[in-house]
């Protein structure tokens, strides 16, 4: 797949890493926004690497010349088509089941693992560009439905409130308050679930000590500068847990 566009001043063409092998290592050197804690997830460690290996054509680029500006990494997935099939442990979930050996034999959907954009575009549009970008490839490769389980924007900011009473905030012309959340319905995205366990991240207290650099010497719960949710702490037991909620949206390719 390959697709030209416009963003900002700056034109923006979309391959797979399938098309353009030799811009791997500039799609793994873009920016990483996210904290060192949320860089643990054990089922990330196992295969994120692995995916432009295994399925070099679900993973997108946004280039400008030769220089990656964004990405969308995605992998197949195989799902019954029922809403309620889309699994609590959403992120954690789709990327394993990715490579088990069927794959993608018996895929019926794409479903997305991480959209990320270079600091010097934020604000310019990229974001729906590579959203509308990765519709369009999961169609080529012959998909009804994109999926994604996503990371609200803001919902770090308010760890504590429920993800079920964030979702339903909106802004006064009626639309999502999330921006991200927001992007996805306004592409056509549909809200089937909430995904209230969709990565866990353990470790001992004092892991969690170097990746944070907080004390955790008290049982409880700790915020987290990123996280969405309080992180739970047992010093009795020497470990923390975090766990994230996601939201399962559901979109529709021009192959459904």
């Amino acid at each position: 797949m390959e697709r030209c566009g416009k963003v900002g001043s700056v034109g923006i063409r979309f391959v797979t890493v399938r098309d353009r092998p030799d811009l791997l290592r500039p799609m793994w050197e873009l920016p990483n926004p996210w904290p060192t804690f949320m860089q643990q997830d054990v089922v990330a460690a196992f295969s994120y690497d692995l995916m432009p290996v295994r399925f070099p054509e679900y993973q997108l680029l946004a280039v400008d010349g030769d220089q990656v500006r964004g990405r969308v990494n995605a992998v197949p997935y195989a799902w019954s088509g029922v809403d309620e099939d889309l699994p609590e442990n959403g992120w954690d979930f789709a990327l394993g089941m990715a490579f088990r050996p069927e794959m993608p034999e018996v895929a019926t959907a794409v479903c997305l693992i991480e959209a990320r954009i270079h600091p010097d575009m934020a604000g310019a549009g990229l974001g729906t560009d590579l959203l509308l970008a990765a519709q369009e490839n999961a169609a080529a490769l012959g998909y009804s439905h994109l999926l994604a389980p996503i990371r609200p924007t803001r919902k770090h900011r308010e760890p504590h409130t429920p993800i079920e009473e964030y979702i339903r905030r909106t802004r006064p012309d009626g639309t999502s308050f999330d921006p991200w959340l927001r992007t996805h319905l306004r592409l056509g995205g549909r809200l089937a679930r909430i995904c209230h366990t969709a990565m866990t991240i353990a470790g001992s207290l004092a892991e969690w000590r170097a990746w944070t650099d907080l004390p955790f010497d008290t049982s409880g719960t700790v915020h987290v500068e990123g996280a969405l949710n309080p992180v739970h702490v047992s010093v009795e037991n020497d470990y923390a847990v975090y766990v994230e909620p996601n939201i399962w949206i559901v979109h529709r390719t021009a192959r459904g």
